[in-house]
Formats: C-alpha cells, sequence, structure tokens
C-alpha cells in the first residue's frame, strides 16, 4: 500500500495550506483566549456585582481582541485561522459591550 505511512513533520492543524505560521497561528489563539476571558467576565459582570477593575479589565481585553482580530484577519493565511479568529472578535466584541455598558474603562 504506497502512501500508507506517513513521514516527515506532521501538519498543524491551522498550516492546510501545507507552509508553517507560527506567529499567526500564536496571535490567533491569543486573541481568541483574550476574547473568551473578556465574554466570561462580561457574563460575571453582567450577573453580578463586581468591583469596577473588573469592568475595566473585560472592556480592556474586550477591545484588545477586536482591534488584534480585525488586523489578523487580515493578514492571516488559512480558513482555520480565521475561523479562530472570528470566534475571538466576536467574543471579545460582546466582553466589551458589556463592560462598557456598566461602567466602561472608568470602571
Amino acid at each position: 500500500m504506497a502512501g500508507g505511512v506517513r513521514t516527515g513533520r506532521r501538519p498543524n492543524i491551522f498550516d492546510t495550506d501545507g507552509r508553517p505560521h507560527p506567529a499567526e497561528n500564536v496571535t490567533a489563539v491569543i486573541v481568541l483566549v483574550t476574547g473568551l476571558v473578556s465574554f466570561v467576565l462580561g457574563l460575571i459582570i453582567r450577573n453580578a456585582h463586581t468591583a469596577p477593575v473588573v469592568h475595566i479589565i473585560a472592556t480592556v481585553l474586550g477591545l484588545f481582541a477586536l482591534v488584534v482580530g480585525l488586523y489578523l484577519q487580515m493578514v492571516s493565511s488559512t480558513r482555520n485561522q480565521r475561523v479562530v479568529i472570528v470566534a475571538g472578535i466576536i467574543a471579545g466584541f460582546v466582553g466589551l459591550a458589556i463592560g462598557l455598558s456598566k461602567g466602561g474603562f472608568v470602571g
């Protein structure tokens, strides 16, 4: 059975075009994680009385995920990177919106 065993480098889930993109992959995961943290903090401040510093953290992380994610959309190379980036952008936007509604950058 020819070609049954793979040899060489194992492909990354993000590198579907066959070329490595380590910087873009790491920043895509960072956008996803910061967006999800902002989203979770937004849900916490929406449902509980928290300190003003939590509002500021949720707002800043959401803004970071939104701005960096929009830039990464322009420079991303593969579809899988774009899917992860958009999930981070959406989660960051929701966290940013909830943070702004509860006091934003001032707490």
